[in-house]
């Protein structure tokens, strides 16, 4: 019975094959399986409709061809020669965006923590508190900053019980509530309660909010008693400080929270530490009073940016992503590239970079071009590890990727006390260097290793500038803004009505009132973490502030470098990478600012500098091992080995190591375009440009043909001596590129055959 079971199934698929052979269609062979009770069945292969053709194909692997050395070349291509491109099909981004493994997987490795997914009125509580959270963001915008709406039209300022809620504390203290019962709600204490909020959740949510409420009935007696602490204050001040320590290990993991509490301790017992490490003692009522209400601890810096800046950014990027400019900058790339034959890996670093322009997030950039492009770098050859190095490496570089940069930058504005522009402005040629390296660097590898050129079946640049030419506006608004000397929070606001108010050119990417409301929530759900993790570092900073720590630290750091700066730059950069090895990238650079900025400001390194190099190495830590998030997220995407992943990302990012010793340098600042003329600048900039080439394809072995010793000798040292500071040491090292590169004209040509 069961033999003729299977044989009319058979049958059956022989009769389908046939009837689809007059449109060119075979079905693959069945394979046999066996069900858990031991009964046969036929199980086929997956099909796929491909876009480009309407025609289905067999999804199997098919084996590589192999020449006589035995060595492996992509599929399809010959033996020898050059490998002839193939057409593929553009790929859909619309998809990868909906779908929800995606969102999983940016949640898991941007967060560090999975959230809950919640359906039914818990899912409608959280959107409705984060759209009211962010629509408070925009008013404390609107009304606390005094952002000039129009002439006539003034934005009023509310009174609750007789306080003002957009007095500053007030209103950061109202923001710190709202995302303690965001992360409460979102965040589960452990994988037991990933499913559903717990009564211990619920304890915690009335807390945060009890622990505002105490200082917004009381706010003008309460702040009054910031050194000398009622009781009251202090019981409300360790109940405080619990709920932003337990918010920030839920969210980050336990690294900072421990660093918290271990400030808190050092702060107790200072007096007791021996050596240089010794400090004046204090009080536990007034350390918890100060960290509760005074504005050196978790109400300090850091939250008050990630409350105002960091929030607002993250709201106009929400907005960017559901008016599609985050697709559109991912087809533009497409476009760019995708009516010659080119590499993939080359294609997918632009994208890369267009796509952080308007995401500044490393991970998020990472997963999203991921889960479309892997399967192109698959098929120009690349294998897994190489095609999740390839992502990662070009994914990290959204945080330094100007317009919309990552949060540390905002901190870092605030910090130096300089605009937001002028961040931008630095981080500009870092950025070119950056991407530089790894295009490079990829491109060497990829031409060793024979990967296969692509063609796209992309639309073209002009058919998708005149469809969509209004996204250029959403996203450069902010710079018109900025360069129209207007304050960061009025450029962002406008900048965030501009691209709502453009999205309705077009059906597809109108904000109808459910995708607005979806982009409000995001808002704010996106900033969660960051939130949490702006006001636990908040409580370290300050301490390592208040008590000295921090300009001891980096007493340490200087002696260790033995006041050389070279030396003193390896050991910044080795501190900065072990912050990096348990810390995201705004706690790595928050914490490194009051012990690293110290000791190179020492050496005279200018503040923009010295800020601009911790930024670099903490946005670098994320591709360095033993622990690197986006190397991670791109191996649960490619499916490959993610420590084999990660060494082939650090790889890959290597040269861009080099770039911050070059902005440190006695006449760095050139680089960063700060403080010296447009000639000078672009003199640094190509200088600094050209050194990345010597280097790159000195270390790669790989020019313009494959190097010999010498010429990657004379790479090497001139990559060196452009990369140092001086003008003398720039025309040596262009003298010896320029050697190289003639070489290798040479040799090409005595070894290109004579024409018959």
């Amino acid at each position: 019975m069961l033999r003729l079971e299977r044989r009319a199934t058979y049958r059956r698929r022989r009769a389908l094959d046939r009837g689809r052979a007059g449109h060119g269609v075979s079905r693959p062979r069945a394979r046999h399986t066996h069900h858990a009770g031991g009964r046969a069945a036929l199980r086929y292969p997956p099909l796929e409709r491909r876009p480009e053709t309407a025609l289905w194909r067999d999804r199997r692997p098919r084996p590589r061809r192999r020449s006589a050395s035995g060595r492996r070349h992509a599929r399809g291509s010959p033996v020898t020669g050059s490998p002839e491109p193939e057409i593929i099909a553009r790929p859909d981004l619309d998809a990868v965006l909906a779908d929800d493994k995606t969102k999983e997987l940016i949640e898991e490795y941007e967060s560090e923590a999975k959230t809950r997914t919640f359906t039914g009125w818990w899912d409608r509580l959280v959107t409705v508190l984060s759209v009211a959270t962010t629509l408070f963001a925009l008013y404390y915008a609107a009304a606390g900053a005094e952002i000039p709406l129009t002439n006539f039209v003034l934005v009023p300022s509310f009174r609750i019980l007789g306080q003002t809620i957009t007095t500053p504390q007030i209103y950061v203290m109202l923001f710190l509530t709202a995302i303690l019962i965001l992360t409460f709600v979102l965040y589960p204490m452990n994988r037991r309660s990933i499913k559903h909020v717990t009564v211990v959740d619920l304890a915690l949510i009335a807390a945060s909010i009890a622990i505002t409420a105490y200082v917004f009935v009381g706010f003008d007696q309460v702040i009054y008693r910031v050194n000398n602490p009622a009781p009251s204050d202090f019981v409300f001040g360790l109940v405080a400080i619990g709920l932003v320590l337990e918010a920030g290990r839920r969210t980050i993991g336990w690294h900072l929270p421990a660093l918290g509490l271990a400030a808190i301790a050092y702060a107790y017992f200072a007096d007791f530490m021996p050596g240089p490490f010794r400090g004046p003692p204090n009080y536990l009522d007034y350390i918890v009073s100060n960290q509760y209400l005074g504005l050196d601890g978790m109400l300090g810096t850091p939250l008050q940016v990630a409350a105002t800046f960091i929030i607002l950014f993250t709201i106009y990027g929400a907005i960017l992503d559901y008016t599609g400019a985050g697709k559109f900058y991912v087809d533009l790339a497409f476009a760019l590239t995708g009516k010659r034959p080119t590499g993939a890996a080359r294609t997918v670093t632009v994208a890369s970079f267009l796509l952080g322009t308007v995401s500044g997030s490393g991970v998020a950039t990472t997963v999203t071009l991921g889960s479309i492009a892997y399967p192109m770098l698959k098929k120009a050859g690349h294998d897994r590890e190489s095609s999740g190095a390839i992502l990662s490496a070009g994914g990290i570089g959204a945080v330094i990727s100007p317009p919309v940069l990552g949060p540390a930058a905002f901190l870092m504005a605030e910090i130096l006390g300089i605009s937001y522009l002028q961040v931008v402005i630095m981080a500009m040629m870092p950025t070119i260097l950056y991407y530089l390296g790894i295009l490079l660097t990829i491109e060497i590898d990829a031409r060793r290793l024979g990967a296969r050129d692509i063609a796209l079946d992309a639309p073209g640049f002009w058919e998708l500038t005149k469809r969509y030419w209004y996204q250029y506006t959403s996203l450069f608004a902010i710079i018109v803004f900025l360069i129209a000397g207007f304050s960061t929070i009025t450029a962002v606001f406008w900048s965030i009505i501009v691209a709502i108010a453009v999205s309705y050119i077009r059906r597809e990417t109108s904000l109808v009132p459910r995708r607005l409301v979806a982009a409000l929530a995001a808002g704010t759900k996106q900033v969660v973490s960051v939130a949490a993790t702006t006001a636990v570092a908040g409580i370290a900073v300050g301490i390592l502030l208040q008590t000295g720590l921090g300009l001891k630290i980096s007493s340490l750091i200087l002696e260790l470098g033995q006041h050389n700066l070279i030396l003193t730059l390896v050991v910044a950069g080795i501190v900065l990478w072990v912050l990096g090895l348990s810390l995201p990238i705004t706690a790595t650079y928050l914490v490194a600012v009051p012990t690293v900025v110290p000791a190179l400001a020492t050496l005279n390194v200018p503040l923009p500098a010295a800020h601009m190099f911790v930024f670099y190495y903490a946005v670098l830590s994320e591709v360095s091992p033993p622990v690197a998030l986006s190397p991670f997220a791109a191996a649960a995407i490619t499916g490959g080995n993610p420590y084999k992943t990660m060494m082939l990302t650090w790889k890959y990012a290597l040269p861009c190591f080099l770039v911050p010793f070059m902005f440190t340098q006695p006449d760095g600042l050139a680089i960063l375009w700060t403080g010296v003329g447009v000639p000078e600048a672009v003199v640094a900039s190509v200088s600094a440009a050209v050194g990345i080439v010597a280097l790159v394809a000195g270390v790669g072995g790989y020019l313009l043909r494959p190097a010999n010793l010498l010429e990657r000798a004379l790479l090497i040292v001139g990559g060196v001596l452009l990369v140092a500071p001086g003008t003398i040491a720039d025309i040596a090292g262009l003298s010896l590129f320029a050697a190289a590169t003639l070489s290798q004209v040479v040799r090409a040509r005595v070894a290109s055959p004579a024409p018959a």
